[in-house]
């Protein structure tokens, strides 16, 4: 017989999920701040790759406060969408309209992570992982925020000077 499976197994699996997207964002942000034309999209892009370290040792500690070891586990969501900023990057490069790809390519990466930390956040509450909810809260106030900056750069210059 199948052992049952519970919140604290799904909580498990998607802070694994997440933990893998971190780390692969962390080696996608460099190459997108090199191939960003703005000096500002370069700016947020390495300013986002120092949260994501941040961002990486809160879910460090999420994963000591379950005890368990962190360990990543291959996110298919987050390899589709880095592939595809990559292809914005090789398609567009040299461009008016790269920057403007560069952030749609960002925000999809952070739209998943808005939607993981939320979630986790949310299971957190529910499993009585208190200090677990404060550290994942945090980070989806970054991504939020994060979010909310592209999409300030995209309408104030990026957008306008792919058109």
């Amino acid at each position: 017989m199948a052992k049952e499976r519970t919140l604290d197994d799904l909580f498990y699996e998607t802070l694994r999920d997440i933990y893998y997207a971190e780390r692969k964002i962390l080696k996608a942000l460099p190459k997108m701040a090199r191939g960003a034309q703005a000096p500002e999209l370069k700016a947020a892009f390495e300013k986002h790759r120092e949260q994501t370290e941040t961002h990486v040792e809160r879910l460090q500690q999420v994963f000591d406060m379950i005890g368990k070891r962190a360990q990543g586990k291959t996110c298919e969501a987050i390899e589709g969408i880095i592939a595809e900023g990559e292809d914005i990057m090789d398609e567009f490069k040299g461009t008016p309209a790269l920057d403007a790809g560069l952030i749609s390519a960002a925000q999809a990466v952070e739209h998943y992570e808005i939607s993981r930390y939320g979630t986790l956040k949310t299971w957190a509450k529910t499993i009585g992982l208190k200090d677990a909810v404060s550290l994942l809260d945090a980070t989806l106030k970054e991504e939020i925020i994060t979010d909310e900056d592209l999409t300030k750069l995209a309408m104030a210059q990026a957008n306008k000077k792919a058109a």
